[in-house]
């Protein structure tokens, strides 16, 4: 089968498959030929070669006019479609050797705010840039480990301080304020205040899962012994809560819309608040080597506004 294939690759070339939209577009052999140059008989030969690799025709020759068959449509559409590919993709190689990384990835907390990562994305891609861009949402210590373990180039919501090493470098986020709340019709929201550990006992904390791979990974603000409901992403936990399937902490800034519209209940609790402590880390190589797309992003991180939009923009309700 092997020698089949190579001989359909041999004629199925770039030029062929635009010999075959000139005489497609022209409506005969011999307007294609006068357009090109040729003579019409080494135009016909060139198209009985990829007909005969094929073992199909191409043209209806029942006529004067060259009409494509089913097939010659099937190949000139596919065969278009590659050639924009062949296009798109010299285009990358040249912009790659200028700086621009083929793909960067970015491990997104998802208690960062959604909508202010997807605006960031607006304006990269606004840059056409040659960089295919891709982000994945994590929790907890998965942020990081997304990171270290070299499955992310930058990670953006990590909550843990990195271990100093050379590859790895990181700068303040800023904080994102925690508050407890319950749906309106919890037990829990007519509870008297401050609430304490052990009338949050009896009932059900909704708690996210740490993305972390191939560990227990880390919680916070549990009681031990306490029912759970465990859910993958801060948007998840919000739902439960919404529907009064458990009751914890969510950022201020996520939960503070559902408050005001009677959605959620906030309760003051006789613990103090949680606070969470946010960096970015990224990825490094040497001094001044990060790719252009990385730049990119770390100069928008360097922007006050750009991190308090992170931490406190509420998501697109």
């Amino acid at each position: 089968m092997a020698p089949i294939k190579n001989k359909i690759l041999d004629v199925l070339t770039p030029d062929i498959i635009r010999l075959i939209d000139t005489v497609h577009r022209s409506g005969s052999m011999s307007a294609a030929a006068r357009e090109m140059g040729v003579v019409p008989s080494a135009l016909t030969y060139r198209i009985r070669q990829v007909e005969d690799a094929l073992d199909v025709l191409l043209f209806d020759r029942s006529s004067r006019q060259a009409k494509l068959t089913v097939a010659g449509h099937e190949l000139l559409r596919e065969g278009n479609r590659l050639l924009l590919e062949l296009d798109a993709i010299a285009y990358r190689v040249k912009r790659v050797a200028t700086g621009w990384e083929p793909q960067l990835t970015l491990a997104v907390d998802s208690a960062i705010s959604r909508t202010t990562v997807m605006e960031l994305c607006e304006a990269f891609f606004a840059l056409q840039p040659p960089t295919r861009l891709k982000v994945r949402e994590e929790t907890l210590s998965g942020t990081l480990e997304a990171l270290t373990s070299g499955q992310a180039d930058l990670a953006i919501g990590v909550a843990l301080d990195p271990a100093p090493h050379a590859s790895v470098q990181s700068k303040p986020l800023g904080n994102i304020e925690f508050v407890y709340v319950v749906a309106p019709h919890h037990p829990l929201a007519q509870a008297a205040e401050p609430v304490t550990d052990a009338s949050l006992m009896p009932h059900r904390a909704v708690v996210l899962a740490d993305s972390v791979r191939g560990s227990a990974g880390v919680s916070s603000g549990l009681l031990g012994g306490q029912d759970t409901f465990t859910v993958t992403g801060m948007q998840h936990k919000l739902d439960a809560q919404l529907r009064g399937l458990g009751g914890g902490f969510l950022p201020d800034y996520l939960a503070r819309p559902h408050i005001a519209a009677g959605r959620l209940v906030q309760k003051q609790m006789q613990r103090e608040n949680r606070i969470m402590h946010m960096r970015y880390v990224w990825r490094r190589t040497e001094a001044g080597a990060e790719g252009r797309a990385l730049q990119w992003w770390l100069e928008q991180l360097g922007h006050p506004a750009t991190r308090q939009a992170l931490l406190e923009r509420a998501h697109s309700l």
